[in-house]
């Protein structure tokens, strides 16, 4: 048998705190760096739009590369390295409207958290301040959200945890669910950890049948880039605003296409990848 390309690491609690001290780390530096910046030229990055941008890349980094010499290297003597192959495209044609599907049904789930009250209220108005401060340069957004947040988050959440539990012998099912959990709790708020959880569970699905991760990190941009566009040129993130029509309807489109194309995902669709 042909000897695997890829580390078979495990994920452990002890994975997960390198991960976090790592995260940390890499944000602490840019910030050590911006009080230097301060000090000589008297100016604060972060005013500046891409501040955010290079410190949420200066976490991820630190904390892939803290988990990769602290936890792959010494227990698999590999580097970690996954599994990036493009697949056939009729894969493609099932993903795709099946993560819009449960794009769609995220979206009515969503809608029914209060944003309104004396705690919902208070905390939508600091959620919606920061979005806001987000998207003030649409050039750093798209880039941060389409291009640098799909690869930095699926390799974490998709290829190192669930990816990891598995290897440890943890069911397939519980670590989906297990990463989408804390895929969607590493947002902050109720209103984007629905949405986290449902389609990271659809993005680990595609991933464990596919065994790529390039595919999970195209179906994240999709629909970061859909968000996106919404923004930009709706200046809201539903589609039932953006197209006049009802939650309800936004809902039954979202469980006939994700019902649809997972079937034919998952049940009719026989290709099963394997990873060398």
């Amino acid at each position: 048998m042909e000897k695997s390309k890829h580390p078979k690491f495990t994920f452990t609690w002890l994975g997960g705190l390198v991960l976090f001290v790592g995260l940390i780390a890499g944000t602490m530096l840019v910030s050590f760096f911006n009080v230097f910046w301060m000090f000589v030229f008297k100016e604060d990055l972060q005013h500046k739009d891409w501040f955010f941008m290079i410190a949420n890349a200066a976490g991820f980094l630190a904390a892939i590369a803290a988990f990769d010499f602290l936890i792959v290297r010494p227990s698999t003597k590999m580097k970690l390295n996954f599994n990036f192959s493009p697949t056939n495209f009729y894969t493609y044609l099932l993903i795709f409207p099946m993560m819009l599907g449960m794009m769609f049904i995220g979206e009515f789930i969503t809608s029914q958290i209060p944003t309104t009250g004396p705690f919902f209220g208070k905390y939508y108005e600091f959620f919606t301040d920061l979005m806001n401060q987000m998207t003030n340069n649409p050039v750093v957004m798209i880039i941060t959200a389409v291009i640098m947040a799909p690869i930095f988050e699926e390799i974490i959440f998709r290829g190192i945890i669930q990816k990891g539990l598995i290897n440890k012998g943890v069911k397939p099912w519980k670590a989906i669910f297990f990463a989408s959990v804390v895929f969607g709790l590493v947002h902050g708020n109720p209103w984007q950890f629905v949405g986290a959880v449902l389609l990271g569970t659809v993005l680990g699905l595609v991933y464990y049948k596919t065994k790529s991760l390039l595919l999970p990190m195209l179906l994240h941009g999709f629909n970061n880039l859909c968000s996106s566009i919404l923004i930009f040129y709706a200046k809201t993130e539903s589609f039932a605003d953006s197209f006049k029509v009802s939650e309800y309807i936004i809902l039954a489109v979202g469980i006939l296409l994700f019902s649809s194309f997972y079937y034919l995902f998952m049940k009719k669709y026989k290709v099963h990848y394997s990873e060398i």
